[in-house]
């Protein structure tokens, strides 16, 4: 965050300084969390369904914020610090958010979509830091919190990437208007959220709220293998990247090397991308061709974008392969779950070289209608697929063991992960391939970390 008086927060979130006086420092972040300060930050109560962040504004200046906002003033108010009172504290880090971007003078990524935001994320600022010191979104930081966070971070680097996630109408429009993008990113159209949009009609309605707040001028760059993506028309350059022939950013010459990741090529009207990505899985084609459009289209040379590229490293339970003595392979996917990311991962599965192949699947959750449908199609891919066992844990996932049987695959079905993890350890032999992924919420991370302890 670049450095702001108390004259310019105030001005930035329209608030009413309550004790104003000479001489305070200017301040250099931005901190929602009482037990996690940076010494001299400003503090900015956070309020949840379970929590009032104003309850801690005294722990928090005690433990060394050198001010806070605040909807709810505090009885009474120190001397040494200062305090600016705000209607509404949400609104308030969205507008400090703002200020911040709108002194950033470098080009902006915004990414959304169903399925692989984070790992495109990734990707494209893997591919402009090969020339552009990149600031991207750290972790999960792409909602209502996270985003404005990420944009505080923004100091004297030359690019940004931003996740924007969400799961009701109205959220990426209300990102948006703080990241205010240079570049929008839809990474494809699935059912995530399906139970809260209706349809993945309503989830294209959604995410193309995402072209609200993108600059005049802008370049939009979307998946063009995918059907709904296909029906956008906006009045902005348009790239569209995929196997079709089509698409202006076109991905030939795909190699499956396996674990071992993926290799092909990105032809543009302007220049030929030989790739190879260090991460498994068909879908990183669409990633990867979609970051090379944008190198080229900030200037990036060939050199740097196919550079870029192989430098890609993912993050956290995305994909992650571990391996253990005896040939034994963990996939850990567990970061999240949906339809189309469950059957990505199963190809992965299947296509790994092994005497064994393990498929462990949780509950996917907002599915809605589709849930009973969903879990057991997931079941019946893996058997199709020539999964040899699959194990299945959580109540929803029982439709998954259903699914496999059915199909003529061998399942087993456990309630909890607990009563799972001898059977995981077990069946987790030499040779063995294994898969781990389900909805965030189930916690699978747990079931990786457990697995690879315990070989």
């Amino acid at each position: 965050m670049r450095p702001m008086t108390v004259g310019e927060i105030c001005a930035a979130v329209q608030g009413v300084w309550l004790n104003p006086r000479e001489d305070v420092p200017a301040v250099t972040a931005v901190c929602t969390d009482s037990r996690k300060l940076t010494p001299g930050c400003l503090f900015l109560p956070w309020v949840g369904e379970r929590f009032d962040g104003h309850d801690f504004i005294d722990a928090a200046l005690e433990a060394g914020a050198a001010g806070c906002l605040c909807a709810r003033v505090p009885e009474t108010l120190r001397e040494d610090r200062f305090y600016i009172q705000v209607p509404d504290t949400r609104l308030a880090l969205r507008d400090l958010a703002s200020a911040n971007r709108e002194a950033f003078a470098g080009p902006v990524v915004q990414v959304t979509g169903s399925v692989g935001k984070t790992t495109t994320k990734e990707m494209i600022a893997a591919v402009l830091g090969a020339r552009l010191q990149t600031w991207k979104t750290p972790r999960n930081f792409n909602n209502d919190v996270g985003t404005p966070l990420t944009l505080l971070g923004l100091e004297d680097q030359q690019a940004a990437v931003i996740e924007t996630g969400m799961n009701h109408f109205g959220e990426i429009e209300y990102l948006g208007s703080m990241v205010r993008p240079d570049v929008a990113v839809i990474t494809n159209i699935g059912d995530a959220h399906i139970e809260f949009l209706g349809s993945r009609e309503g989830i294209l309605k959604a995410k193309s709220e995402i072209f609200t707040h993108l600059k005049e001028g802008g370049l939009v760059v979307l998946n063009g293998d995918d059907a709904l993506l296909d029906t956008i028309s906006v009045p902005f350059r348009t790239v569209r990247c995929g196997k079709s022939s089509r698409c202006q950013a076109r991905i030939t010459e795909i190699t499956d090397h396996g674990v071992d990741g993926i290799s092909c090529t990105v032809e543009t009207e302007k220049d030929r991308y030989p790739l190879t990505i260090p991460a498994p899985g068909e879908h990183m084609v669409y990633a990867a061709s979609i970051a090379a459009a944008i190198g080229e289209a900030l200037g990036l040379s060939r050199d740097e974008i196919v550079r870029g590229a192989a430098s890609f490293q993912p993050t956290g339970a995305r994909m992650r392969v571990v391996r253990l003595s005896g040939q034994r392979l963990i996939l850990d996917d567990c970061y999240n779950a949906n339809p189309q990311s469950v059957a990505a991962a199963l190809e992965i599965l299947a296509r790994t070289e092994c005497d064994r192949k393990i498929a462990v699947l949780g509950d996917v959750g907002e599915l809605g209608e589709l849930t009973e449908r969903a879990h057991y199609n997931m079941g019946a891919l893996a058997a199709l697929l020539g999964v040899d066992l699959v194990i299945a844990i959580g109540k929803k996932a029982e439709k998954i063991a259903e699914g496999t049987l059915e199909s003529g695959g061998e399942a087993l079905h456990f309630a909890t992960k607990e009563e799972a993890v001898p059977e995981l350890r077990r069946q987790l032999e030499e040779n063995t391939a294994m898969l781990v992924k389900a909805s965030h919420a189930m916690g699978f991370e747990e079931l990786a970390d457990r697995l690879e302890a315990s070989v």
